[in-house]
């Protein structure tokens, strides 16, 4: 008797502190989302517990920080290089187009993978760019400025600093022209890419929200549980996730 006694109330106090640690995240959560222009505000605030636990999930297995907002408003400094790159070889798994080519580790063996799923569909995955330096972005953003002008080269081609490629986890594919969205190997992955933890970083009809035209050949990787959330919370637009994602660490490390 004196033992149930006991456990009671050390029962009761763990209860009403995780009920505490919920009401103050749902809080924290509430507070965030009035900062940002989401359309699918009012989807999360009704399901706030259920939107939680997946971030929880989503954060838990990005163990390889894959979730970095990098945008024109958010930029990688001069001198990041992720530690963890590895140069594409000609291989089994898919095709490349350059001997110049690199990815960070994960995302090397996620793309072996998805490239294998798609040989057994009778496609076979080109790969046309990867990493960029900063000093490589550099260049390229003042060559597309030269041949098409400021305002065009804006639409496309990312200032130095503010490349999804610098960050060695974005992958263009094939022709990187506008057709190649007809292409079998377009089709395939727009398709199937997030299965594989791949997501279209610039879709079409978002260029307000992301600053690009429509790249049907860029997509970034950051993970299968991260494309989940994308896709159930997000509207699957990338850009809306991880820019909530960034406020939230923000508003969670300021308190």
């Amino acid at each position: 008797m004196s033992k149930k006694i006991f456990i009671l109330p050390l029962l009761f106090s763990l209860f009403i502190s995780v009920s505490c640690a919920n009401t103050e995240k749902e809080q924290l959560l509430a507070s965030v989302l009035e900062t940002l222009n989401l359309p699918s505000e009012k989807l999360i605030l009704a399901n706030k517990e259920q939107f939680l636990a997946d971030m929880d999930t989503v954060l838990a297995a990005d163990k390889d920080y894959l979730l970095t907002l990098v945008d024109k408003q958010h930029y990688l400094s001069k001198d990041y290089v992720p530690e963890d790159l590895v140069p594409l070889v000609k291989n089994n798994h898919y095709a490349i187009n350059r001997n110049d080519l690199s990815l960070r580790v994960p995302v090397e063996k996620a793309l072996c993978i998805m490239s294998d799923a798609a040989a057994n569909d009778g496609i076979t995955i080109l790969v046309s760019s990867t990493f960029r330096s900063y000093d490589y972005q550099s260049k390229l953003y003042a060559r597309n400025v030269k041949q098409l002008g400021q305002a065009a080269a804006d639409r496309e081609s990312a200032k130095p600093g503010a490349s999804q490629h610098q960050l060695g986890t974005a992958i263009d594919f094939g022709s990187i022209t506008d057709d190649f969205v007809e292409t079998k190997q377009g089709k395939w992955l727009a398709k199937n890419a997030m299965k594989y933890g791949f997501s279209l970083s610039f879709p079409e009809g978002y260029e307000d929200v992301t600053g690009y035209r429509y790249e049907c050949w860029h997509y970034r990787y950051i993970g299968i549980e991260a494309c989940k959330m994308q896709q159930k919370w997000f509207g699957n637009i990338q850009q809306y996730m991880l820019e909530f994602l960034y406020a939230w660490d923000k508003a969670s490390n300021a308190q």
